[in-house]
């Protein structure tokens, strides 16, 4: 199985990308694990929040394939605690799928046609955290979910 995690833009913080370099070294021990970068929109000022999620969405669709399982890290999706979440992650690796792609949406989330091809959603919490920070939490709570599996000590079961 190969996870693939799509974001809207770069990373600027320095302390960001090494964190989630950190994770996406350690992560590739556990499965094929891959950053995928949607460069942001050029001249979006003169767009509205809808054009600007529906012309995010576009890139992201022509990232897809058909086969691909979506999943979007949304602030109305369904929140879990780690084991809740290794345990997602086991019940996805289980029915062989092929590419699973975890997606952060824009400054302004998902457009509609996303939301339609989206197979799932998860809120990684209640709060509000900006898009560059969820970047780095998720990779850790996913490193997290396969040393749990593992039953490796990180998570200190």
């Amino acid at each position: 199985m190969k996870i693939t995690f799509t974001v809207i833009g770069k990373t600027t913080d320095d302390y960001i990308k090494t964190g989630f370099q950190l994770y996406e070294k350690r992560l590739n021990h556990y499965v094929n694990f891959e950053l995928k970068i949607i460069p942001e929109l050029k001249n979006n000022k003169n767009l509205s929040t809808v054009e600007q999620k529906k012309s995010e969405g576009n890139l992201l669709l022509k990232e897809l394939k058909p086969t691909d399982l979506l999943i979007l890290l949304d602030e109305n999706g369904k929140t879990y605690n780690s084991i809740e979440f290794s345990d997602y992650v086991q019940h996805i690796m289980n029915k062989g799928i092929k590419n699973v792609v975890f997606a952060i949406g824009g400054p302004y989330g998902f457009s509609d046609e996303i939301y339609k091809r989206a197979n799932d959603k998860i809120a990684l919490s209640r709060m509000t955290f900006s898009h560059q920070l969820v970047r780095l939490i998720f990779a850790e709570q996913l490193y997290r979910a396969m040393t749990i599996l593992k039953k490796e000590p990180y998570h200190h079961i």
